[in-house]
Order: structure tokens, then sequence, then C-alpha cells
């Protein structure tokens, strides 16, 4: 068997996930880096090989690029932000691609629909409806996965519904993008720059694939380190490469601001508990403006924060990274122990700005202390306020018909499977 017919069938084996805060292993991970770059490159390729005859049935391609990545590019190669998220724009541009987009759409509308979400459980726990509270977040991948295969029903429940922001965006390429350009979903091949493998089985779910268009709503995920990779096998240097520009087919956050890099405040893995925090504290006991402090426990990937009203407790959410401090919380609620109301759940420690993908550390640095670094860079982003998003609101009046609509829950929200068998496997080809 030749080295490319070993790369068709490789496998993701769900029994190894969190090997590596995650499900991929370091062994796996090598095959999937290699499998993900010729994938890419050669996607790229038909594309300039069919334009060169004339044809037009070349895909549409679009990148999109979430916020963690680009901080570990801009820390390796010593940029601004902003400055390596144009010339990833220009990297792409060279190898073919339509259309490179930022996810801030994508990442607020997640936000909004998770607090949404945990305002509705929050209500039916009051009413006594069962398995609401504490309502646990669901963009971590590897979570997902090691909550599906592990806990099964007993937890599934409990895990919002919500898709993630990479998966908000695949709909927002594959639904509205191709609609307003009069393409179907399956002429966009999309692409997302992420800082986690796990993405890559993120999506390759089911669940994400439009059995009619025979299409996934994300193609192909390329990492930070994959990257890294590609400049260094070419001989590129990110800092010489040309700018792109950032397209903005949703529309833009505030006409008056020129940046496309956003922050969120709370953790470099997007802010959840916080954002839910001040949206429930506002949307269920109509206290405005809080302050939302989150204090380490055992260690600080183990945080929690309580809004009190006379000494009562009212909310009270934590923040929790890294598989020992998952394995604690779920003991916790298996014995019926849990006080928390919201948990925010990443399999890495210090989060996905350490994601298992991102450019690992040079010299002597520790992994902890680069990802401080990394989220000293997050804290200087301009925040984005999902409410005050001028694109996401626009989307939801116009594309979406309403806040609350069938359309809204058929392209932000998922679902979750008891996995039965620890030897289940997820074929991904990249």
């Amino acid at each position: 068997m030749g080295q490319s017919e070993k790369l068709q069938k490789v496998e993701i084996t769900l029994a190894d996930c969190l090997a590596c805060s995650g499900c991929i292993t370091s062994a796996e991970s090598v095959l999937i880096t290699q499998q993900s770059r010729e994938e890419i490159l050669r996607v790229f390729q038909e594309k300039t090989e069919q334009q060169n005859i004339g044809s037009t049935d070349s895909k549409y391609i679009v990148v999109s690029l979430s916020v963690q990545p680009v901080l570990s590019l801009a820390h390796r190669y010593e940029l601004s932000p902003e400055q390596t998220l144009r010339k990833l724009a220009g990297f792409f541009y060279r190898l073919g691609a339509d259309a490179v987009l930022d996810m801030t759409a994508a990442d607020d509308f997640a936000l909004l629909e998770a607090a949404k979400e945990f305002v509705e459980r929050y209500k039916a726990n009051k009413e006594g409806a069962k398995n609401q509270l504490p309502m646990l977040s669901s963009s971590c991948p590897g979570w997902v996965c090691y909550a599906e295969k592990t806990h099964g029903s007993f937890i599934l429940p409990h895990i919002s519904v919500t898709k993630s922001p990479q998966q908000i965006m695949g709909s927002l390429v594959k639904y509205h993008l191709a609609e307003t350009m009069g393409l179907s979903p399956e002429q966009i091949y999309h692409v997302t720059v992420m800082p986690c493998y796990d993405k890559k089985l993120e999506a390759s779910r089911e669940d994400f694939y439009n059995q009619e268009k025979q299409t996934r709503d994300v193609d192909c995920v390329i990492t930070s380190i994959e990257l890294e990779q590609m400049f260094n096998e070419d001989g590129l240097v990110l800092n010489e490469v040309i700018e792109g520009e950032i397209k903005q087919p949703f529309g833009s956050y505030n006409k008056k601001l020129k940046n496309r890099l956003w922050g969120h405040s709370g953790s470099g893995s997007g802010g959840y508990a916080d954002f839910i925090f001040r949206y429930a504290a506002r949307n269920l006991f109509d206290e405005e403006n809080v302050t939302v402090n989150f204090k380490p426990l055992r260690n600080p990937d183990f945080q929690e924060a309580e809004l009190k009203r006379n000494d009562e407790v009212l909310l009270r959410f934590a923040v929790i990274n890294g598989f020992k401090n998952i394995q604690n919380i779920v003991q916790k609620m298996k014995r019926n122990k849990c006080v928390y109301d919201y948990v925010e759940i990443m399999a890495c420690p210090c989060g996905c700005l350490n994601g298992g993908a991102q450019v690992r550390p040079e010299g002597n640095i520790q992994p902890r202390e680069l990802a401080t670094t990394l989220e000293n860079m997050y804290r200087e982003l301009p925040l984005s306020e999902p409410e005050k998003n001028n694109a996401v609101t626009n989307l939801y009046k116009t594309w979406l018909g309403g806040e609350h609509t069938d359309k809204v829950g058929a392209y932000f929200s998922t679902q979750y499977h008891e996995i039965q068998k620890l030897n289940t496997a997820l074929a991904i080809k990249w």
C-alpha cells in the first residue's frame, strides 16, 4: 500500500479521546496534518487547473479565520494580530481562495444563542423540568466527544445544543453566502483555520452533513501548526506575504470601525461564561451592568463567579479547563453535588489559546507561559458586544426572519449521540 493510500484510510479513534487534551493522539495528528495539507493544496490546484482551461465548474473557496490561531501565528512571526489576519488572507488568496473571512459574526451568534438557551433552561428548571441545569458548554469538540463516549445519556441532556462558532460559520457560508451569490452549498468549498485538531472531528460529524446536497458545512479544517509547517515547506515567511482583504459578506460589526479581529470579555476560549452570566443577570433578575469576577479555586483552570442579591446567590457559574477538572465536575454532578448553573468547559488546560494544534513554544518557554502571553494579546483586542453587532442584528431580521424562528434552530443548533462502543471510529478524509 502506498503512502497516499494509507492517508486515505486513516481513522480517528474515539477511544483515544483526550489523549493529548483532545480526541486525536500524537501519532494520528501527524497523519492528519499531512493529509489536511495535501487535501487543501489539491483543492487549490484543481481550481487553478480548471481556471486555466476556462472551466466554470470550479469550487468557490472560502476560508474562515478564527481568532486563536491568528494570535498564535502573530506571536510566532512577531506581527500584530491585525497584520497577521491580513497576511493570512494574502496567503490564502495566493493559493487561490475566493474569499477570506473573519468569524466575529459566528462567534457572536454562538454567544447569543447559548445565552438564550440558558435563560430558557433556567426557567424550565424553576418549573420542575429535569436535566436542565447545570448547562454545560458545547463549543469544545474534545469535551463533547468524551461526554458522548464516556458518560452518554447521563451527561448529554445538560450539554448546550447551540452549535460551536465553527459550525455556525459553516451554516453562514454554505447557506447564507451561497444563497446571496446564487450558488448551491456544494459549489462552495469551506476551509476553517482552528487552534485544535479535534475541530476536524467536529466538522466530520454526520449532523453537519447535508445528505441532499452531499456537502459538509465545513469541508476542511487547517490548524495553526499546519499553517506554520506549510510556510516552512514552501520557504515562506509570513512577514513577507502581501496582505489581503478580509471580506465581509454578512455585513460589518460597525461601519465606523475598521478592525476585523475581535475578542470577547471573559476567557480566551470565547468568553461563554462571562457573556451568558451578564445576559442572564439582565434577563432573569433585571441586574444591569454586572461586573463578572471569576476567582480561581483549586487551580487556575477551575474558576467560579457568583451573582448575589442581599446575600442570596442568584447565579453561580464556573469555567473549567483540562481533563482532571472535567472529571471532577462530572463526578460532582453524578453525586448531585454540583452547585453551578452553567459551566464553560474546554478540554485543553488554559483553554483554546493553548489548543493542541497551536504553534508550539520555542526555547525554554513553557506551554502555560505561552498561553498567558496569548491571553494578554487577546485582552488587547477590541471587544465585541454581540448585541451591538450590526451584522448579527441584520441577519436575524432578514435571512433568519427573527430571533426565534425554525430557521434559527435549523442553522444554529445541533444534537449529541451516546456512543456505545469505545472502538467506534470516524473516518476522516482530508
